[in-house]
């Protein structure tokens, strides 16, 4: 497959992001649907976090495995050093810019387009560890494989734009599209880099960093919206939308099970 029709795949994957954004502005305020739509986008992300971080040990434990069988360590100390890292920056990282971000603003709420900001940035750094996956595919001549992977993230980053458009429920006015724009491009754009870098290079160190970043900052992001969920007060709401994001999420994860990614 031609570079540019594997980045134009890329690029379709990570463009699905903006079909869940929209969600953003219905005009429904109540508490009980923004309970249900804050636990929702929480059962998506605690899916994410269980689904990413399975993906990067998975090739630190096949290191593992391969150095003590062959006694060659270096692969293995590559990765969990990118592990560490990615964990360490992810999460210490996020946390020192939302508390820079608001201290600048001189209060101690967390406004929701920050929290969508927030979002859309742990996101984007998982993205782009699946744009790695399809332009490596692409690369290798596995066509079929690149197709079912476009087709698999692409249903998956429906219910991320989900997520990121959830926190916005909360405020008064519903957020422009510019703005929306901009979180879809936060969010699905770095699917396309990740392509474009994929298929020029095998990069399996990179990879685990940044599903590492974004197990990090997503791991930080679940904490928060778990403390705007208990501010809501609508618990069995809660526990419902809970339960239903991470099903949904699980479900769109089956079709890559079911198609043999």
């Amino acid at each position: 497959m031609e570079m540019w029709h594997t980045v134009g795949l890329g690029a379709l994957a990570g463009f699905t992001i903006y079909l869940g954004l929209p969600v953003a502005r219905l005009k429904q305020k109540t508490a009980h649907f923004q309970s249900l739509l804050t636990a929702l986008a929480l059962g998506v992300l605690l899916f994410l976090v269980w689904d990413i971080l399975s993906k990067a040990l998975e090739p630190v434990e096949d290191a593992v495995k391969s150095g003590a069988r062959t006694g060659q360590w270096g692969q293995f100390a590559v990765l969990v050093t990118m592990l560490v890292m990615g964990l360490a920056v992810g999460l210490v990282g996020l946390v020192a810019f939302d508390a820079k971000a608001m201290r600048r603003a001189g209060s101690d709420a967390r406004l929701p387009r920050q929290m969508a900001l927030m979002i859309a940035t742990g996101l984007g750094l998982h993205n782009f560890s699946e744009g790695l996956a399809i332009g490596q595919a692409a690369a290798q001549g596995a066509i079929s494989f690149a197709v079912i992977l476009v087709v698999g993230f692409g249903l998956h980053n429906i219910t991320e734009g989900f997520a990121v458009a959830a926190p916005l429920s909360a405020a008064r006015e519903g957020p422009s599209w510019p703005f929306l724009g901009l979180l879809g491009l936060i969010g699905g754009g770095p699917t396309f880099a990740g392509t474009l870098l994929g298929y020029h290079v095998t990069v399996l160190p990179a990879s685990v960093l940044f599903l590492a970043l974004a197990a990090g900052a997503l791991i930080y992001i679940v904490g928060e919206m778990f403390s705007v969920g208990r501010r809501l007060g609508a618990q069995i709401w809660m526990a419902s939308g809970i339960t239903a994001g991470f099903l949904i999420a699980f479900g769109t994860d089956l079709i890559l099970t079911l198609a043999g990614v």
